[in-house]
């Protein structure tokens, strides 16, 4: 089964929609579906709750989203480096679900594998607790988590074959294969595309049977977040 499209716009069409749950893999600015993210803008829908590590900068990533009051609610671990996040969400303007990130990463992978909810002692004790129910194993305190499911996912991988099999590339690879497991539709933003065939079944990271779309983006801008040079 060919999963190409012609452009993000198309890969986005008849799936994206106004209230929707929508997972975004990467990690700061390494490893975002930028194109995925600016077609989303401009598709206009709106009120989405993004789930992704954190919310990009500002004037890029899910930065885009932002500036356009796209987004309702984000779900992330880390939300620093967006003055925009910051006075939306200050102002009473932006939801905010923050979770630990490997409790994040959990609840993607989980709902991804059909698992509804799990324990974890992390957040006992602090306002990540609030409202949740807990259970004491052998004496410690565990907090029980739902798992996600977006109705959504948008990925960045550096290479696939047409059926959808992944590569990531590195540090890339980040929260990707999670977000990309646990989308009911998930589609993946990639520089390169091969025949099926191509590539060696043990080089594969994620398989093809979570991936449903699948659009080029041969030269990606690969925005580095900080630049931090050393004084001459």
């Amino acid at each position: 089964m060919d999963k190409v499209y012609s452009s993000a716009a198309d890969a986005l069409r008849g799936v994206v929609a106004d209230n929707q749950m929508i997972a975004v893999g990467g990690f700061g600015l390494c490893g975002i579906p930028e194109a995925l993210i600016a077609a989303l803008r401009d598709s206009g829908v709106q009120n989405l709750t993004c789930v992704s590590n954190n919310a990009g900068v500002d004037d890029f990533g899910l930065g885009l989203l932002l500036a356009t009051r796209q987004i309702k609610k984000m779900i992330a671990s880390y939300v620093g480096e967006n003055k925009e996040f910051e006075r939306q969400y200050l102002a009473g303007e932006l939801e905010l679900e923050f979770t630990p990130q490997g409790t994040l990463a959990e609840k993607l992978r989980a709902g991804g594998c059909g698992i509804p909810a799990f324990y974890t002692a992390t957040g006992v004790g602090t306002v990540v607790a609030e409202g949740k129910e807990t259970h004491e194993f052998d004496g410690k305190t565990y907090l029980l988590e739902r798992s996600i499911v977006p109705d959504v996912s948008l990925v960045k991988a550096q290479k696939a074959d047409r059926s959808g099999n992944l590569i990531f590339r590195r540090t890339a690879r980040n929260f990707n294969p999670n977000v990309a497991m646990a989308g009911r539709i998930t589609i993946a933003e990639v520089e390169e595309v091969v025949p099926v065939g191509a590539l060696d079944p043990d080089d594969i990271h994620l398989p093809g049977i979570f991936v449903h779309r699948i659009v080029l983006n041969a030269h990606p801008e690969k925005r580095i977040e900080q630049r931090t040079i050393r004084s001459k």
